[in-house]
């Protein structure tokens, strides 16, 4: 997709002309989302599809592309999305704010807009809707952590990749008699790590939702290499050793004010190797997570998600967010998808707990 749409674009039939963008942090399944409601829009309502460039930084700017049936073909399996994405702030800069939001969608004839995105993205959303605006969500998180849905896509392909990598680092770690350090995602909650930990055989698994001592991570790694094994530790981005207050984070703050966190498992294991005496190495694993080819639950929570957006859209559910309840998409308000994080309950964690050490 190359060039931008011309300042005064006009609908070719009359018809309703919808925007769709993806921002905040990308994630596999995303592209099937727009495959999904691009296909039933058209076919089925006969709506026109445009793309905003980059999240909310092409909704300011007016930077649009069209989304036509093949723009979209064979794209389900693609990770990222071809519409670009970043972590503007819609209310910032002399671009931004409800008014010129209104004017760039008035002006390019844009009807509605479908916002693909996570809790910042949501918000703005929220917001927007709040001052008049026309849109409507759909939940993406690799942290899975909205509590207003059971599952956000790209969530599964995060456990599958993160559970593949401790597998490997697994085996270097026997080879010689290391402990291992994994850190995944998880800046609020510890899904990610609570899922792959369990599947890879953690020896502990560190979340945000749990204080936990030095001294019990040292108990637990101690423990497995004293029964001969090589102790691998998982550790959430978020994860606060119950001695601090604040997750680890160096990296300043983003665009929505919120600290870029990343290294706490580059902290850890130099303490782990103090304690315990046994040599310790830690592997991020950062945006490995979020790469790549969805699973196949991924692309169909995602295309599923996509096509009840559509639904959203003709039955004017304005400031709605699809979301998964059991195995049914259900639409619920912004206000409800955005008042609480879905945590790892404590008898989850107990659960894994039992098979530290």
């Amino acid at each position: 997709m190359t060039g931008m749409v011309s300042e005064t674009t006009v609908r070719q039939d009359g018809g309703m002309r919808i925007g769709i963008l993806t921002s905040g942090g990308d994630c596999p399944g995303l592209n099937a989302v727009i495959r999904a409601a691009v296909l039933k829009g058209i076919a089925i309502h006969g709506y026109e599809f445009v793309g905003f460039r980059d999240g909310w930084r092409g909704v300011v700017e007016g930077d649009i592309v069209p989304l036509g049936r093949k723009d979209i073909q064979g794209i389900a399996k693609q990770g990222g999305t071809i519409l670009g994405t970043s972590r503007t702030n819609p209310f910032e800069g002399e671009k931004g704010g409800v008014e010129n939001i209104q004017r760039v969608l008035e002006r390019h004839g844009i009807d509605a807009v479908i916002a693909i995105g996570g809790e910042g993205t949501l918000a703005a959303a929220k917001r927007l809707t709040d001052a008049g605006l026309k849109i409507v969500g759909v939940p993406k998180t690799v942290d899975n952590d909205l509590g207003a849905t059971d599952y956000t896509f790209g969530f599964d392909t995060a456990v599958e990749i993160a559970t593949e990598a401790m597998d490997r680092l697994r085996t270097t770690g026997e080879s010689h008699s290391r402990c291992m350090v994994a850190e995944v995602m998880g800046r609020h909650v510890g899904w990610i790590a609570l899922q792959s930990g369990m599947a890879a055989g953690a020896h502990a698994i560190l979340i945000p939702e749990q204080k936990t001592s030095l001294e019990q991570i040292a108990s637990w790694v101690r423990s497995a290499y004293d029964r001969g094994r090589a102790p691998l530790v998982v550790v959430a981005e978020g994860f606060v050793p119950d001695h601090e207050d604040n997750a680890h984070s160096e990296r300043g703050l983003d665009a929505f004010g919120r600290p870029r966190l990343g290294g706490i498992g580059e902290r850890l294991a130099p303490l782990i190797e103090e304690m315990t005496g046994i040599e310790t190495r830690a592997t991020t694993l950062g945006h490995i997570q979020r790469g790549g080819t969805p699973t196949a639950y991924d692309r169909v929570l995602s295309t599923r998600l996509g096509l009840a957006a559509v639904d959203s859209v003709v039955e004017e559910r304005w400031g709605r967010m699809v979301a998964l309840r059991g195995t049914e998409i259900v639409h619920v308000s912004f206000e409800d998808a955005l008042g609480e994080l879905k945590t790892v309950p404590q008898s989850r964690f107990d659960e894994a707990a039992i098979l530290f050490g």
